[in-house]
């Protein structure tokens, strides 16, 4: 059994259930996050809890609980789930109306969901090879900086990346990096770590920033620009980075290698130095 949580309810995840008039099922109006749980430590809580309310309140959404309420909330669900690391879901939605009507209703009742999964990170096969992906024009909309629940263009280029064999999708916008369809995505060239800037076209990652606080802190040489699309077609490496993903490399973009095809000394390097990181660190709480 998944124990869940809905509205003051902890109970099993076969049991909830939410009106077919809530905005988040008709609108996608609403927010998430994605938290992940290393032996039963949620890792940078607080982070995540703050981007959430950037989130909810961009979207003008009531936040429906204090820090140590969602602290007790994510802590009891840990708690009440058998895997040791976890994948904890949150979703607030703007709850349900008597009417379907774009415009927000007039009382707000928000809608708010908790789950967990067990976490899933890469395996060893993918680390020692790494990944192919492939590349499209990002045409998602223009705040992608908030975790929203409106995923379906992250949903069709991801796609894309499962249709063609690969394991995720590379977004340009005007020839510039933005990130993957559910991923930041890292670019090496001449031994310089590059990390596109933080603005309104890609979403700001707790793991994006651990992989910078580490360079930083390893004397690994980084910069935070603009990368421009032909630079990454010829990255000497390519990284892939989330809760799950941790340092995943790059090998083939669009059928062609990264570099020489293989995962390259820094990508070697930095996911040694986050392994240590989440077993000195992440799980230790």
């Amino acid at each position: 059994m998944i124990l869940s949580y809905l509205d003051g309810q902890y109970l099993p995840l076969d049991e909830a259930r939410v009106s077919p008039m809530d905005r988040g099922f008709l609108f996608g109006d609403g927010a998430y996050e994605v938290i992940p749980v290393y032996s039963g430590h949620p890792f940078r809580l607080a982070e995540h809890l703050a981007r959430l309310e950037k989130t909810l309140a961009e979207l003008r959404l009531p936040n429906p609980h204090s820090v140590a309420e969602w602290a007790e909330i994510v802590a009891r669900i840990v708690a009440g789930n058998e895997w040791e690391d976890q994948s904890v879901y949150l979703q607030v939605t703007r709850g349900a109306d008597a009417v379907r009507k774009h415009a927000f209703p007039a009382t707000i009742r928000p809608t708010v969901f908790l789950m967990s999964e067990k976490l899933a990170t890469p395996t060893p096969e993918q680390i020692e090879r790494g990944v192919a992906v492939v590349s499209a024009e990002d045409y998602r909309w223009l705040r992608c900086d908030l975790k929203t629940i409106s995923l379906l263009a992250n949903c069709l280029l991801r796609q894309k990346a499962v249709d063609a064999g690969c394991a995720e999708t590379v977004l340009f916008r005007d020839g510039i990096l933005t990130e993957g369809a559910a991923s930041n995505i890292l670019v090496v060239r001449g031994g310089v770590l590059l990390a596109p800037p933080k603005n309104r076209l890609m979403l700001p990652g707790i793991t994006y920033d651990v992989i910078l606080e580490l360079a930083a802190q390893n004397a690994v040489p980084f910069e935070v620009r603009d990368i421009r699309e032909d630079e990454v077609r010829a990255a000497d490496e390519l990284w892939m980075t989330s809760s799950t993903k941790e340092v995943l490399p790059v090998t083939t973009l669009d059928g062609k290698p990264v570099g020489d095809g293989r995962p390259g000394a820094l990508a070697r390097r930095m996911h040694a130095l986050y392994q240590d990181f989440k077993n000195t660190v992440m799980r230790r709480g």
